[in-house]
């Protein structure tokens, strides 16, 4: 029952999030704190565990955020008239930057297992993905009302 109550919760906050404005626009605060809820209630996070969790995520999510941004402008460049010199450039550097994603998951991946559960580590990503797939069904939804009602 508290498994419910916290997930009709979660969609009832991340539904605000994106009810509120329309401008396809939302609000950070509400949306990270909807998806610290998801994550915390789906993984069954003890309160000792979190406290020590959302730091070491966060800061994780950060470098990632960082490290896909360079790779949207790899990707950017790559579309566009280059010469062969430059898009095997652009290629060394695509894969430098998946490689580095891919240490600092395992990093993350080790450091995290001191605070949570492997199964809880296990679970994470999925979990992750659950919520993002979430919010995309919940704004396609409101993309399709507004669409009826203009």
């Amino acid at each position: 029952m508290k498994n419910i109550s916290l997930t009709l919760l979660v969609f009832l906050m991340t539904l605000g999030v994106f009810a509120q404005r329309p401008e396809r626009t939302y609000d950070k605060e509400k949306l990270e704190s909807a998806r610290v809820a998801f994550i915390t209630n789906r993984l069954d996070l003890k309160p000792e565990q979190a406290e020590k969790f959302w730091p070491a995520f966060n800061e994780y999510q950060e470098k990632r955020n960082s490290m896909m941004k360079d790779m949207s402008e790899i990707n950017r460049k790559a579309n566009s008239d280059i010469s062969d010199q430059d898009a095997g450039q652009l290629i060394k550097k695509r894969l430098e930057i998946q490689q580095n994603m891919l240490n600092l998951e395992k990093q993350f991946m080790d450091d995290v297992q001191k605070t949570i559960s492997p199964s809880q580590a296990a679970k994470l990503h999925e979990v992750n993905r659950q919520f993002t797939r979430q919010l995309y069904r919940m704004n396609q939804g409101r993309s399709r009302g507004q669409q009826r009602n203009n």
